[in-house]
């Protein structure tokens, strides 16, 4: 199991090998970013989009969170991080792709399809049953179609679902939408299989997913 000892002990392998290696990239790095993609992903630790899309740093900005969720546009009061980032990302980094990527096994995704953080309170699983409420819906219309939601098939329908949720409350953001028709921005929705490394993109016209 990998600590911050650990964790040192990998920064000073990076910096005197991956880092010096590549100085004109990192000079180049200092002055700026301009990445084209961005990338929704999961926080779990063994989903990582750098090392699945096979980037350099630089090449994708990312934004990770419990289910890899986009809450639909609003301006109530709050801390609104995923819609900051968005923001950033599509107003002023202006990048030509979103990339909302889900992945198997999802705990976020069990947990609203079987429902195991409701009622909770805060700190105790309230944060996140307050966060994947947004799959509400999704929840149930797998939880209608699968009679065992304990088996993989309905697991990775759900997970799918998610994706599929936050490409709609993408499409909630005025921005997106503006940049959406005019053909400057363009929304693709993916998965990764962790089981079998596989990963899937997702139709536009259908919202089903197939092996890339």
């Amino acid at each position: 199991m990998t600590h911050f000892a650990d964790m040192i002990d990998g920064y000073r392998r990076f910096r005197d090998g991956g880092w010096q290696q590549q100085r004109d990239r990192w000079d180049e790095l200092a002055e700026g970013q301009s990445p084209k993609v961005m990338v929704i992903a999961c926080s779990d630790s063994r989903v990582e989009p750098s090392q699945i899309f096979d980037t350099n740093p630089g090449e994708i900005f990312v934004v990770r969170n419990v289910a890899a969720l986009v809450p639909p546009f609003e301006t109530t009061p709050g801390r609104h991080g995923v819609s900051a980032a968005l923001e950033f990302a599509v107003q002023f980094l202006k990048v030509e792709e979103i990339v909302v990527m889900g992945h198997g096994l999802c705990g976020g995704c069990h947990a609203a399809l079987h429902k195991s953080m409701e009622g909770a309170e805060p700190g105790r699983g309230g944060f996140i049953a307050d966060w994947i409420a947004m799959l509400d819906e999704a929840s149930e219309a797998v939880r209608g179609t699968y009679g065992d939601i304990d088996n993989r098939e309905a697991g990775r329908a759900m997970e799918m679902a998610a994706v599929r949720v936050s490409i709609a409350n993408l499409r909630t953001f005025p921005c997106i939408q503006e940049k959406e028709k005019r053909g400057t921005l363009r929304l693709r929705g993916a998965f990764f299989a962790i089981s079998d490394g596989v990963l899937h993109l997702m139709d536009d016209a259908t919202g089903e997913f197939a092996p890339a």
